[in-house]
């Protein structure tokens, strides 16, 4: 069976950039769709964060009520960090969270260089800092940007790009 090796992989396994990242003239597959996937992945790692946090809610409230109240505190401590942890941890890790991996969208350092885990705390603490100020308003900075990114994308220094399956 023929090789062929002289056709570029699409794939961001060992995609990086030396000084600006794909441009979306030339290399459009890269954003093609990138808004809609990132929104459908959003909505299904909200859905995994509703559903783990609903079962440390209960956990945190059974603890409760045998201490009588005194966990109740650490409960609510920990129901508001967890979203932050959950996106952290999967963004440092792999640069993409299960939902983005879902839809085959990831996250790269402008320089094209993998996230590291205080690159993705950055991320999504002004993810979940300038949405809720603005009440999502300024997610509509994709729409204007050529490379679909988002304002926190922008001031973390990070970019979302499509993954795409090595070429066969």
């Amino acid at each position: 069976m023929e090789s062929r090796t002289n056709l570029p992989s699409l794939s961001l396994d060992d995609y990086a950039w030396e000084e600006t990242p794909p441009d979306p003239l030339s290399e459009p597959g890269f954003y093609e769709g990138l808004l809609w996937r990132r929104s459908l992945g959003f909505l299904v790692d909200a859905m995994i964060v509703s559903a783990l946090n609903l079962a440390l809610a209960t956990a945190f409230w059974v603890a409760g009520v045998l201490t009588f109240g005194l966990l109740w505190p650490l409960g609510a401590l920990a129901l508001a960090i967890f979203p932050v942890a959950y996106h952290t941890y999967f963004l440092g890790r792999g640069g993409a969270t299960p939902g983005m991996s879902l839809f085959k969208v990831e996250l790269r350092h402008w320089n094209g260089k993998r996230l590291d885990y205080l690159q993705a705390f950055l991320q999504t603490a002004l993810f979940y800092t300038t949405v809720p100020l603005t009440g999502g308003l300024i997610l509509a900075v994709s729409l204007f940007s050529d490379r679909r990114r988002t304002l926190h994308d922008i001031l973390a220094g990070t970019l979302a790009l499509r993954r795409f399956p090595p070429s066969d």
